[in-house]
């Protein structure tokens, strides 16, 4: 007598709801949701001359509701159906054809990252020759896209440092800002205390280019200090601690106030062009050139500043890869057992990417003290970890170019919700558009971790190979490796 057939999980996965419990799961998933948007959402406090009011937003919260239980049916019905499955799977069959096809994506792929270059270089050129030229630049305006791009720049120069420690060495980093914050701090107290009593005030105006390596040498020192307690933890473990390590750093700064001036920050020189101060009068960038004084020329400067120093840190890790400590980055990072057993020193590897990609957020941190002209604790808040960090991810971990993307994609999203005044017509009295920046870019990484979840670049070209270089698809190596 045979034994009944076992139906087997996949099969037991794919039996379809019934409407009933259809109906069951999206009152539960009101509920849940009316849950959440209940303290968040519906009510909202405000002090008005010390007295506490309420105030009920009752149409955005219902409309949110209904929202996610539209999408939870739209998903029930068109995703999670095995008849829709089935139906899109036998749509999406690939046919068979007789000569490979190339993707637009692998035909234009080797002219972006010059494309890019190009475009980088010639911006400010091409944006103030527009403004000489009596064209205006709706919308955001000349200084205004400037510095919006050597903020991003930034990002995608923290972005390249942290891709060492996360994207290549395979080591989950949550307290990156803290070497941000050492960088920063290191500009202001060597040019404001210790380089004008060491070696007098006339340094002062060649203090960013003196003390730019010297930030980055710090910011080192206190990456191999963070190695050394977490050599042995990975994984999760390993991200509480780094958490803790940029807390600590924040806290330290914060409360130090005999060293730091605490919350009340420092106000530091800002860059000048090897001496040059861009600033009128006799002794500065403009008299020394024989032009007219204008402002945008410390933003060019600046622009062109951290464009180096991206462009530095780029390279430099690019070429790390190929070399055997690159090598054993990526050994570690897919399995360091297998490392071990291979007879590499998994010490060394580890300190070196913890401190290489310290020294960059160092560098970072240092421009970032000479083009503020001010420092304070409240710049390097635990958000900004999960920004840098997020834009390691959403680019594609060990993507340089991915990052690029990612970071124009998060950083420039924030400036637009600026521009967006439109909105206050249609949203409650009091409510600005700027306030959902955050919301909406939480919302895109869902969802791109939905549909991309090994990020906007998933292919990755092989640090070493035999005969031909060919580019892996994500799809063949584990979750966003490669």
């Amino acid at each position: 007598m045979s034994a009944p057939v076992k139906t087997s999980s996949a099969g037991a996965e794919a039996q379809a709801l019934s409407p009933f419990d259809i109906a069951k799961d999206l009152i539960g998933t009101a509920i849940i949701t009316a849950l959440i948007l209940v303290p968040i959402v519906l009510v909202r406090t405000q002090l008005d001359q010390g007295v506490l009011t309420w105030h009920w937003r009752v149409f955005p919260t219902m409309l949110l509701l209904g929202g996610v239980v539209l999408y939870r049916f739209i998903g029930h019905v068109f995703i999670w159906n095995p008849k829709a499955t089935a139906a899109l799977a036998t749509k999406s069959e690939p046919k068979i054809a007789t000569k490979p096809v190339v993707g637009l994506g692998e035909r234009i792929g080797p002219y972006v990252a010059p494309g890019m270059l190009v475009f980088a270089l010639l911006l400010p050129i091409v944006i103030h020759s527009l403004t000489l030229a009596g064209i205006d630049i709706p919308v955001f305006g000349e200084k205004r896209i400037i510095d919006l791009a050597i903020y991003i720049l930034t990002y995608v120069m923290l972005g390249w440092g942290l891709n060492v420690v996360v994207g290549l060495a395979g080591l989950l980093d949550l307290g990156y800002v803290a070497f941000y914050a050492v960088g920063a701090y290191a500009y202001a107290l060597l040019s404001t205390v210790y380089f004008p009593r060491w070696f007098g005030t006339g340094v002062v105006p060649f203090a960013f280019y003196i003390t730019l390596p010297v930030a980055g040498l710090l910011a080192a020192c206190w990456g191999l200090i963070l190695g050394f307690p977490v050599l042995r933890l990975r994984g999760d473990y390993l991200a509480i601690v780094t958490l803790a390590f940029g807390e600590i750093i924040r806290l330290v700064l914060i409360n130090w106030f005999s060293f730091t001036q605490g919350p009340q920050g420092i106000n530091v020189p800002k860059a000048t062009f090897f001496g040059l101060p861009f600033k009128e009068g006799p002794g500065s960038f403009s008299d020394f050139f024989h032009i007219t004084y204008d402002r945008i020329h410390f933003y060019i400067f600046l622009y062109y500043v951290i464009l180096a120093l991206a462009l530095v840190t780029y390279f430099v890790t690019k070429k790390l890869r190929r070399l055997p400590i690159g090598r054993a980055w990526e050994a570690l990072r897919e399995d360091e057992i297998a490392c071990r057993s291979l007879g590499i020193n998994t010490t060394n590897t580890k300190l070196t990417a913890f401190s290489i990609g310290a020294m960059f957020g160092g560098f970072a941190g240092s421009f970032f003290a000479a083009r503020q002209g001010f420092v304070s604790p409240e710049s390097f808040v635990y958000i900004e970890s999960a920004l840098i960090l997020a834009i390691v991810v959403l680019g594609g971990l060990g993507s340089q170019i991915g990052i690029v993307f990612s970071a124009i994609a998060i950083m420039g999203s924030f400036e637009i919700f600026r521009e967006m005044d439109f909105m206050k017509q249609v949203l409650p009295s009091g409510t600005e558009p700027i306030q959902f920046r955050m919301l909406c870019v939480g919302l895109a990484m869902v969802l791109m971790m939905r549909f991309r979840p090994r990020g906007f670049v998933t292919k990755r070209e092989p640090t070493v190979y035999i005969k031909e270089k060919k580019a892996v698809s994500g799809d063949l190596v584990a979750e966003g490796h490669g």
